[in-house]
C-alpha cells in the first residue's frame, strides 16, 4: 500500500464516522434543523469561508466574523459548531491536494504525523502555556516572516523563501518533523496552523505549494476527532453545521483547482496576503483578550 493510498484511506474512515454521526444526531437536533431563510445563510457562510480556506486563509477567524455579524450561532456553540461543520469540507480539500500536489510521500507523510501527534501529546503542555502571549510571539514572527517574503518576492531567492523542492531528506527533514510538532501542539489553543505551515516549508526551501497538502491533512485528521466530542455532548448548532458543509464542499471544489493553475509568483503573493491575515488576526485577538481562552482545534 502506497502512502498516497493509507492517507486517503484514512480521509475516507474519518469522514464517515463524522457522517455516522452527524445521522444519529439529527434526531435529537429536528427542532433546530434550518429553515429555508437561514439554511440559505448557512451554506453561503459555508461556501465563502471554505473558498477562502482552500486558498490558504483559514476558515475559524471568518466563520466566527459572520456568526457574531448575523447572531448565527450563541457564542458558547461556536468552537463546536466549528469544527463539526468544517470537517468534511477540509477532509474533501487534504484529498483533492494529496492527489494534486506532487509532494514526496514520505516527507508528506512524516510532516502530518508530526503534526497530529504534536496536537495530541503536546495538548497537555501547551494548554498551560500563555494563550496571549504565544498569539503575540507567533504573530510577530508571522509579521517578520512576511517582510521576508515580500523581500524574496521583490529582490530574489537571497532572502531564503525561493526553494522549488517537493521533498526534505537529512537536517531539513529533520527540522520539519520537529516544527510540525510543535505547529500541531499550539493548534490545541487555537493558533492556526496554515500561515506558519507555508512560512516553515518555504523557509526549509520547498515550492510554497508543498504547504497545502501537508497542512489540509493534518487539519483533515486533527478536526474529526474534535467534531465527534462537540457531536457526541450536542455543544454545537445543527443547522449552522448543516450549511458550513453543505456550502463548504463546492467552495472548496472550485478554490482548490484555482489554486492548482497559480503559477508560482502569484502563490507567493498569496502566501504574503495569507500571512500577514493571520498576523494580524492574531495580535488582534492577543490585544482583546487578558484571560485564558477555551480550548479549540481550529486550522
Amino acid at each position: 500500500m502506497t502512502v498516497h493510498t493509507l492517507l486517503f484511506a484514512g480521509l475516507v474512515v474519518v469522514a464517515v464516522a463524522v457522517i455516522v454521526a452527524l445521522v444519529r444526531a439529527m434526531p435529537r437536533h429536528r427542532p433546530a434543523l434550518p429553515e429555508p431563510v437561514g439554511a440559505a445563510i448557512g451554506i453561503a457562510i459555508g461556501f465563502v469561508t471554505n473558498f477562502f480556506d482552500t486558498l490558504g486563509i483559514g476558515s475559524f477567524a471568518t466563520t466566527t466574523s459572520l456568526f457574531k455579524l448575523l447572531r448565527f450561532v450563541p457564542d458558547e456553540r461556536i468552537p463546536g459548531t466549528l469544527n463539526v461543520g468544517h470537517a468534511l469540507p477540509t477532509v474533501v480539500e487534504a484529498a483533492i491536494f494529496i492527489g494534486i500536489i506532487a509532494v514526496e510521500p514520505r516527507t508528506l507523510l512524516l510532516l502530518i504525523l508530526a503534526a497530529v501527534v504534536g496536537a495530541w501529546l503536546g495538548a497537555g503542555f501547551v494548554a498551560r502555556l500563555p494563550r496571549r502571549y504565544v498569539q503575540i510571539g507567533m504573530g510577530t514572527a508571522l509579521l517578520a516572516a512576511a517582510v521576508l517574503f515580500i523581500l524574496s518576492n521583490l529582490k530574489g531567492s537571497q532572502f531564503g523563501l525561493g526553494g522549488q523542492a517537493l521533498g526534505l531528506a537529512g537536517t531539513r527533514l529533520a527540522i520539519g518533523i520537529v516544527v510540525s510538532f510543535f505547529l500541531g501542539a499550539l493548534m490545541t489553543i487555537g493558533i492556526g496552523l496554515y500561515a506558519p505551515c507555508m512560512i516553515m516549508v518555504s523557509l526549509l526551501g520547498m515550492n510554497p505549494i508543498a504547504a497545502f497538502p501537508i497542512m489540509m491533512a493534518s487539519c483533515a485528521f486533527l478536526m474529526p476527532v474534535a467534531s465527534l466530542r462537540f457531536i457526541r455532548f450536542d455543544a454545537f448548532s445543527m443547522r449552522a453545521a448543516l450549511g458550513l458543509t453543505l456550502g463548504g464542499i463546492p467552495g472548496v471544489l472550485i478554490a482548490a483547482f484555482l489554486v492548482k493553475r497559480l503559477d508560482i509568483v502569484l502563490l507567493r503573493w498569496l502566501v504574503v496576503v495569507v500571512v500577514l491575515y493571520a498576523a494580524i488576526v492574531m495580535l488582534r485577538s492577543a490585544m482583546r483578550s487578558q484571560q485564558p481562552a477555551e480550548i479549540i482545534l481550529t486550522d
